[in-house]
């Protein structure tokens, strides 16, 4: 597989994931709670995505590590939101929760390998 390959690859990923994001608030309940987290989870959770982007169209390497930076940031704290976000018990919100947060676990991984390896 070559680069652009790859690079579309977790492109995609993160797009999925933010949509998933998206679609996974759009069934939380309403609620104080809820009514604080949910913004948040949504601009943590698209933000990896938009930033990955923006690093491949890098000016410079610096520029490129500072994106790829905010990518790895962007998905600590999408995991942090999704941890805290009240799902009422429902076992389908659930599974989708422990699921989003892996993902988001995953990027942080992915992300620390970029830098590690640029």
């Amino acid at each position: 597989m070559d680069n652009e390959e790859k690079k579309y690859d977790l492109e995609e990923r993160t797009a999925v994931f933010a949509e998933r994001v998206r679609d996974f608030c759009m069934k939380l309940p309403k609620n104080i709670a809820n009514n604080e987290y949910i913004p948040q989870l949504i601009r943590s959770g698209s933000s990896p995505g938009s930033n990955y982007i923006e690093a491949n169209e890098n000016l410079g390497d610096k520029d490129f590590k500072m994106k790829i930076k905010t990518c790895r940031k962007e998905s600590k704290e999408a995991a942090y939101w999704l941890r805290l976000v009240v799902t009422d018990g429902s076992p389908e919100l659930q599974n989708e929760r422990i699921a989003l947060r892996q993902e988001a676990k995953e990027f942080v991984l992915i992300f620390s390998s970029i830098l590690k390896n640029r």
